[in-house]
């Protein structure tokens, strides 16, 4: 790593334990005093002045529940619980890792209509190759929906969304025409990337020319080591960017470098199967640059804390940095 801060001498690993439970009870004190009798307001007056660091513990969570869409599920959540969801909850320790949890399934079914078009999907983490008729190979990335068929005698893969790389062979074979939001691209004798999110479509070629068409007849041709981003405005300008790093995630590695903790943490929050929330706001720009398995979210996350010296909650499906 470079560019990095010296790290400040991390506090002892007993008083880290001590504040890592005192937060995964305040996280329950919240839940609990959504209806609280007065003998539980009692009981948690006792607990607050039992230990230094409750105190500390219960305003750090009480910022992360009013500011996260977390609070309501979580409370859905505990009600339900005690009607029906008893048995099947069990295994959660706590509600506001079941909240997670839930919000993180609804999310995936948010998107049901995309995901009824696909062939092809791939789950948060999970990649997934393809073979096409004609030759063409597919990678698809994390969370990512694909569909492909034939019309007119022409092959047309569709990316629904997500990221995919393309590996398209040469020969007699029509050109393979790829859509992805706004984009029509067609391609033969080429390896390129697609990545669609947000209603944005961006396109990396590391091999050959890709023949590009936008929403308003807009046409180029992006060849070897350029790049661009189409969206309801049209093309973007013709970038050169480094294919080392913006294409690690074939090789199953994510690279940065001098990259802001604020843009790794994004990136890292497409690998990561639950939520990645940063309660420090001194590390937003903090210069992070590394080589991670993108396959290993949660040991890059303790990579991270380690190399800034900031703290790492772990809770099922939630990991809070401060």
């Amino acid at each position: 790593m470079t560019d990095c801060p010296v790290p400040r001498p991390t506090a002892s690993e007993p008083d880290a334990r001590a504040r890592a439970r005192a937060l995964d009870e305040a996280l329950d004190w919240l839940l609990r005093l959504q209806g609280a009798s007065s003998a539980d307001t009692l009981a948690f007056e006792q607990w607050l002045s039992a230990a230094p660091e409750n105190a500390e513990a219960y305003v750090q969570a009480e910022a992360l529940w009013n500011g996260a869409p977390l609070r309501q599920a979580a409370v859905q959540l505990q009600q339900r619980q005690r009607r029906s969801l008893r048995g099947r909850l069990c295994a959660y320790r706590k509600p506001l890792a079941a909240a997670a949890v839930l919000l993180i399934g609804l999310v995936s079914f948010g998107n049901l209509p995309v995901r009824l078009q696909a062939d092809h999907l791939t789950v948060v983490g999970e990649r997934q190759r393809l073979s096409l008729d004609g030759g063409a190979q597919v990678l698809l990335n994390t969370d990512s929906a694909f569909a492909s068929d034939q019309r007119s005698g022409r092959q047309v893969a569709r990316l629904l969304q997500g990221e995919a790389y393309f590996q398209v062979p040469g020969g007699a074979q029509p050109a393979l025409e790829v859509r992805a939001g706004p984009l029509r691209a067609q391609v033969r004798d080429t390896d390129f990337a697609v990545r669609y999110l947000d209603g944005e479509t961006e396109v990396r070629v590391q091999r050959g020319d890709v023949d590009l068409q936008g929403n308003r007849d807009q046409r180029i041709r992006l060849r070897a080591g350029e790049s661009i981003s189409v969206g309801p405005q049209g093309f973007g300008q013709r970038q050169r960017p480094d294919m080392h790093k913006d294409l690690a995630w074939i090789d199953g590695r994510l690279v940065f470098e001098n990259c802001p903790m604020s843009q790794v943490l994004a990136e890292l929050r497409r690998y990561y199967p639950g939520w990645i929330i940063n309660h420090n706001s001194h590390l937003e720009d903090m210069a992070v640059t590394g080589n991670y398995r993108l396959d290993q979210p949660l040991e890059t996350l303790r990579a991270l804390a380690h190399i800034t010296s900031a703290q790492l909650h772990e809770f099922p499906a939630v990991v809070i940095i401060n």
